[in-house]
């Protein structure tokens, strides 16, 4: 994501200062693992800049309209992205961190007294992308005998594959010595036996 710099000035230059902070960048895409999400509209944001004493505290939302591959069909898969945003900009480094405390958490106020809160608006991206993306919930998905998209129609292999799995099944089943034994007719007299008595 290109740099979203902000100039800190006297707006903020006191402990519980804030500063609203609203636009829109023409971010064409990001990438998240193998996945690259494009977007066709941009980012808009609203956000909150707080001094906070020690560092500046930015706070707010990033909304977004996204288009990635359906992990399924492969075809286009588009939903809305409104997300929380939280960045902490240090205006020193600390001493020492406490243990839940990550170098991840924050990042330092520039020397010219500059933050970049591209990498805080990018954060809340990812952390309302779905890990697996759909172009709906019911997605069929591809063929794969033929690859066909299912979703367009049934291609006929589905059923023949479902079919074969049934009869493996079957096959695999410890009762499926039992299905050739001739078990003979209801009723019928076991040869060799003996003829009842008449009275």
């Amino acid at each position: 994501m290109e740099p979203l710099i902000v100039s800190l000035d006297e707006r903020l230059a006191n402990p519980g200062d804030t500063w609203t902070l609203a636009g829109h960048l023409d971010e064409p895409s990001y990438e998240l693992g193998d996945h690259e999400f494009r977007l066709p509209s941009g980012i808009d944001y609203d956000l909150v800049l707080t001094n906070a004493g020690e560092g500046i505290l930015a706070t707010g939302l990033v909304r977004a309209h996204v288009v990635g591959t359906c992990d399924r069909c492969l075809e286009d898969a588009a939903f809305d992205v409104d997300a929380e945003v939280d960045g902490y900009y240090l205006f020193e480094e600390p001493e020492q961190m406490g243990e839940d405390e990550d170098e991840a958490d924050f990042e330092l106020v520039a020397p010219d007294n500059t933050i970049d809160l591209s990498g805080a608006l990018a954060c809340a991206l990812v952390m309302e992308t779905p890990f697996v993306v759909l172009c709906r919930e019911d997605c069929a998905g591809l063929c794969p005998v033929c690859g066909a998209n299912l979703n367009e129609g049934d291609c006929g292999h589905a059923s023949k594959l479902a079919a074969e799995r049934e009869r493996e099944r079957l096959a695999a089943s410890p009762f499926s010595a039992l299905a050739g034994l001739d078990l003979g007719e209801a009723g019928e007299q076991p040869s060799g036996s003996p003829e009842p008595k008449r009275g």
